[in-house]
């Protein structure tokens, strides 16, 4: 016996149907959970009121977490005050330090 074949219709539009969720344990507060990439987030910590020319921050990699000071970057690199260059693209999260 043969099979028929089934008709499928193509999908030609991008399909954009999921949603973000999580999941809360013991009603732990959601405030602290940041959203951006990691794009908006060093744009943010150079377009902020306390950057002035170099700014110190807590970058997670693959390899670890990196305590620097931050002093500039290009489309590629974050560049820090001891003209290291980390390559944005191996970054994970970035948070400035508090300043207290």
């Amino acid at each position: 016996m043969s099979q028929g074949s089934m008709f499928a219709n193509k999908i030609t539009k991008k399909i954009d149907n999921n949603e973000e969720s999580c999941y809360v344990k013991n009603g732990d507060a959601l405030d602290n959970i940041d959203t951006r990439t990691v794009s908006q987030k060093i744009n943010g910590i150079f377009n902020s009121r306390n950057y002035i020319y170099k700014a110190s921050v807590l970058i997670t990699t693959n390899s670890g977490i990196l305590e620097k000071t931050v002093i500039g970057k290009n489309n590629k690199y974050l560049i820090t005050n001891s003209n290291e260059h980390i390559l944005i693209s191996d970054i994970i999260d970035i948070k400035q330090k508090n300043s207290n």
